[in-house]
């Protein structure tokens, strides 16, 4: 399956046999509600289910449907935030417990993969994080330094052995690994669901009720789950209207797979200098072809204008450093929620006993979501862990407070496109196929004229806090840029922390 113009299109998506499970039928009741069918989620409810807990997860996509559907599937405890700036915010334990959390986390997949017969793909490979100008190896030699001091291998080497490009040195990360994500979950599912647990998917959660005791959730289709404990893995928490969504940055980041011959690359993960930086990794394909999947080119969600340019900057640093990339086969984008002090929140919501949530995934969202599936239920469970306190979404870090006051500033500034013009004055000025914001005196809406000419117009204000959507000319979808909520074309809310659609024009929502 090729990708358009228009579109974007996993390497993932068309090729895995992920269960279809029916929507929430009835009220129900259970020990453990688990909002979100990802990695975060479903890790979750297997271990649960296995604990004998009774567990139910919705999810108002299919398993896998949202960001782990999206990932390129690193497995790596070589943070892309790196050891020297982890142990200045943290200390020298919390960088130890950073590098001991997501070798665990590798470790967990992988056993997982053994115990219940998944087939996705798992390997493990070395990394390499090189240099992309001659200067940046000061940086390596200090980040070698804190990696071995928080128990993590590195390795200086002069080069990249086998790849068709040149760096004046690189750090070697040996035994990472990689996986086919939707197949893992699939398998995860499957899994879960032998052990007991329910899931179900098409189930919206539109409303969440913190009961004293036993907590509600309830769907946009009016069916109550009432259970002793609820968890948000929903990359973005959505029973929360403000308190993380300021400890937390959404970007953008951008995929494409290319075909190269297979053998031409040693089977990897690579990793530049450069800020924002390069990923890259090998995924099998038919023939004697295989995938090379870079990614790169972040920028807040919401905040870029130039989407299709940063897709041919992908395509243009792949094809200068591997000159056999064919076109592209594939091509997407995810969300990277980044905290302001680099680590994930997992643990309890913040004043709550009974609820937990899983968000701040800082570009290693397959193994924080393993991490938030072993972590998690230990808290659940009374089973006392030393990765708690590094991973408490109620944590205050001080010596992060300059990013955290310069991503508020950078929300606060959103707020000016109350006053802005809008970007067309009538619907016939916008293509069919595209989006674009219309004022209307003191409103704005976001207006979507299909691709039969059909125009079909929303509130542009978020439901979450206000802002100001922006249209996503390669999703096709609205994006908010204050905290990274995202509608589709007709409003309908994929992303959160909004729980709830755009507004229809005269529902008072602008």
């Amino acid at each position: 399956m090729k990708s358009d113009s228009g579109s974007t299109v996993s390497a993932w998506m068309a090729t895995a046999d992920v269960p279809n499970f029916p929507p929430l039928a009835e009220d129900a009741e259970c020990d453990v509600c688990i909002v979100g069918a990802g990695i975060a989620g479903l890790t979750t409810a297997y271990t649960l289910a296995r604990a004998g807990k009774r567990v139910i997860v919705l999810d108002d996509g299919p398993i896998g449907g949202g960001e782990t559907g999206r990932t390129t599937a690193h497995l790596s405890w070589a943070l892309d935030d790196y050891y020297v700036e982890i142990e200045k915010v943290h200390g020298r334990d919390g960088a130890r417990v950073a590098a001991e959390s997501h070798r665990s986390a590798v470790d967990r997949i992988e056993a997982i993969c053994r115990d219940e017969q998944i087939e996705c793909d798992f390997e493990r490979v070395d990394g390499c994080w090189f240099a992309a100008k001659l200067e940046d190896t000061t940086l390596l030699d200090a980040e070698a330094a804190a990696a071995r001091r928080a128990g993590a291998v590195a390795e200086r080497v002069v080069g990249v052995p086998g790849v068709p490009f040149e760096t004046p040195a690189a750090l070697r990360f040996p035994n990472q690994g990689q996986f086919h994500p939707l197949k893992y979950m699939a398998g995860l599912a499957r899994a879960a669901v032998r052990q007991g647990a329910r899931v179900y998917c098409g189930s919206h959660v539109a409303e969440f009720e913190k009961k004293p005791r036993r907590p509600q959730v309830k769907t946009s289709d009016k069916y109550t789950v009432t259970a002793d404990a609820v968890v948000f893995a929903t990359n973005s928490p959505v029973n929360d209207w403000v308190t993380m969504h300021t400890k937390q940055a959404a970007y953008r980041t951008y995929a494409i797979a290319v075909r190269i011959p297979r053998g031409s690359v040693p089977r990897g993960l690579y990793w530049d200098t450069e800020n924002p930086y390069h990923y890259v990794r090998l995924a099998n394909a038919t023939g004697g072809e295989a995938l090379l999947i870079v990614g790169g080119e972040d920028h807040k969600t919401g905040q870029g204008d130039d989407l299709e340019v940063r897709f041919g900057r992908l395509l243009e640093w792949t094809r200068r450093h591997f000159p056999m990339a064919g076109d592209i086969a594939f091509r997407w984008s995810g969300q990277v929620l980044e905290p302001n002090d680099y680590m994930a929140f997992i643990g309890r919501n913040p004043g709550d006993e009974n609820v937990y949530i899983a968000t701040g995934d800082s570009g290693h969202g397959m193994t924080h979501g393993t991490i938030a599936g072993m972590l998690i239920p230990d808290l659940i469970l009374g089973v006392e862990s030393r990765w708690e306190k590094l991973y408490d979404p109620a944590r205050q870090t001080l010596r992060s407070a300059p990013d955290f006051v310069k991503e508020n500033v950078n929300v606060a500034a959103q707020y000016r496109d109350w006053v802005t013009p809008g970007e067309v004055s009538s619907p016939d000025d916008i293509k069919a196929g595209t989006g674009a914001i219309m004022r209307d005196g003191a409103k704005k809406y976001a207006v979507y004229r299909d691709d039969g000419g059909a125009v079909h117009i929303r509130s542009a204000v978020c439901p979450h806090l206000y802002c100001i959507v922006g249209w996503n000319s390669v999703e096709k979808t609205w994006d908010c840029p204050c905290h990274g909520s995202r509608f589709d074309a007709y409003g309908r809310v994929v992303n959160g922390p909004a729980i709830s659609d755009l507004a229809e024009p005269n529902g008072g929502g602008s």
